[in-house]
């Protein structure tokens, strides 16, 4: 069970991961090595599972953000996962969902041009329901 420093030290790290330990340990009323020590626990405990980076799909050329609900023709779904791991580039996220559709792909491309082409593609192993983010 975390307690409230724990919840704080989840907040700080949520905001800033890059944060040093004496830093975040001014932040929740920790020492530094006290702050590293509890850190540690909350990665030995799974709760943090790991750092990450935010980047900019945009300023790397990918201007269209797409999800698609993916309905796959069959039960068996293995050529349409076979079919995106073969265009990883444009892939964000893949989740497996209930509900409307089999899979919530989650994608970005450069040009309509490419996700055309991608979508053609696509539409060979499964059908899908195209939407595309307006703004964040």
């Amino acid at each position: 069970m975390l307690d409230n420093t724990d919840a704080q030290i989840l907040d700080e790290l949520s905001k800033n991961s890059r944060i040093t330990m004496k830093e975040l340990g001014k932040k929740v009323h920790l020492t530094g090595p006290a702050t590293s020590a509890r850190v540690i626990k909350l990665e030995d405990n799974g709760v943090i599972e790991g750092y990450t980076i935010k980047v900019s799909q945009v300023k790397l050329g990918y201007s269209i953000h797409a999800f698609l609900t993916i309905i796959t023709q069959s039960v068996y779904h293995h050529p349409y996962l076979s079919f995106i791991k073969t265009k990883e580039q444009f892939i964000i996220n893949n989740y497996k969902i209930s509900g409307d559709g089999c899979y919530l792909l989650e994608c970005k491309f450069p040009t309509n041009q490419l996700m055309n082409h991608f979508l053609e593609e696509l539409n060979e192993h499964a059908n899908y329901k195209l939407s595309i983010v307006i703004n964040k």
